[in-house]
C-alpha cells in the first residue's frame, strides 16, 4: 500500500513514457520501492505539464525517445523553466556526447543508462537527485568539461537570471574550470591561497554545492549568457566505471574540498 502524500519521508515520482508497457512496468516496480509513491505519463511536455499540475512531484523520469531527440531536449527544458523544483531524470537505452551536454544544459540532474545500470541503481539514482545532487558517470561528466572548454566566461544565474556570484568570485570560478588548482589562482589574483579556499566555500554555500564536481554540473544548468568555461575533475572525485552521483565526491558533512 502506497503511503499518504503527506509523509515527508514519500519520494513523489513521476514516470513519463510513450511506451505504455514499460511506463507499465517501470512504476509498479517503482511502487515496490518503499518511500516511494509513483505515477505515470505520457512523454509529451503537456502530458507531464498535466500531471504536474494534478499533484506535487519530486523527482520527474523522462524516457529517451530516439525516433525525436531535439522534440525531448525541448521537453526537459520546457519541465525545468516551468518546475525549477522538479527534479529531472533523463532515462535512455545508450547516449553520446551531445545528448549528454544537451540534456543537462536543458536541466537533467541525471542521466540514466537503462542498457549499463540494474533497476537497484535507479532507484538510488531518484533518491540521490532528489536531495538535489547529480547523477552522472565519468564519462558523461568527461563531455560536460570537454563542451565547457568551448566556452569564455562563466556566470551563474538564477531562474530569474540574476548573477549569483560577485565578479571577483566568477574569476575564481572560471581560473578553476580552466584546471588550475587553488595556488595558480592564487598566483594569477595575487591573493593568497588560503584567501581561495575561503573564496570557494563562500561559492559553495551560495551554490548549495560542496566540491569542484558538483560546481561544474550546477553551473552547466545554471548558466548566464556568456558561456561556460571548463572544469576539472580527478579520477579520485568521480569512479571511471559506476555511474556514480556527484556525491560520492562529497566531504563528511561539516567538510567541504577546495
Amino acid at each position: 500500500m502506497i503511503a499518504s502524500r503527506g509523509n515527508p519521508e514519500q519520494i513523489q515520482v513521476l514516470v513519463a513514457d510513450s511506451r505504455q508497457t514499460e511506463s507499465q512496468l517501470l512504476t509498479y516496480a517503482l511502487r515496490r520501492q518503499p518511500g516511494m509513491t509513483v505515477r505515470s505519463c505520457g512523454s509529451k511536455l503537456a502530458h507531464c505539464l498535466e500531471a504536474l499540475q494534478s499533484a506535487p512531484v519530486d523527482v520527474l523520469v523522462l524516457s529517451y525517445d530516439p525516433s525525436d531527440p531535439d522534440h525531448q531536449i525541448d521537453t526537459l527544458r520546457g519541465l525545468h523553466n516551468s518546475y525549477p523544483n522538479v527534479r529531472l531524470i533523463f532515462s535512455v537505452d545508450k547516449y553520446d556526447r551531445n545528448l549528454v551536454v544537451d540534456a543537462l544544459r536543458a536541466g537533467a540532474r541525471g542521466l540514466f543508462c537503462r542498457a549499463d545500470q540494474p533497476f537497484r541503481a535507479l532507484c538510488r539514482c531518484i533518491a540521490v537527485v532528489k536531495r538535489g545532487q547529480f547523477w552522472v558517470n565519468s564519462e558523461q561528466l568527461g563531455y560536460v568539461i570537454e563542451a565547457l572548454r568551448m566556452g569564455v566566461h562563466c556566470r551563474v544565474v538564477n531562474a530569474k537570471k540574476v548573477g549569483l556570484l560577485t565578479p571577483r568570485e566568477e574569476q575564481v570560478v572560471n581560473l578553476v574550470a580552466d584546471g588550475n588548482g587553488n595556488r595558480e589562482v592564487a598566483q594569477c589574483l595575487g591573493v593568497k591561497e588560503n584567501t581561495i579556499k575561503k573564496s570557494l566555500l563562500r561559492i559553495y554555500d551560495k551554490l548549495g554545492v560542496s566540491n569542484r564536481v558538483e560546481l561544474v554540473l550546477y553551473a552547466l544548468t545554471h548558466q548566464g549568457i556568456s558561456s561556460l568555461a571548463s572544469a576539472s575533475a580527478t579520477s579520485a572525485e568521480i569512479p571511471r566505471k559506476e555511474p556514480t552521483p556527484a556525491e560520492e565526491a562529497r566531504p563528511p558533512a561539516g567538510k567541504r574540498s577546495c
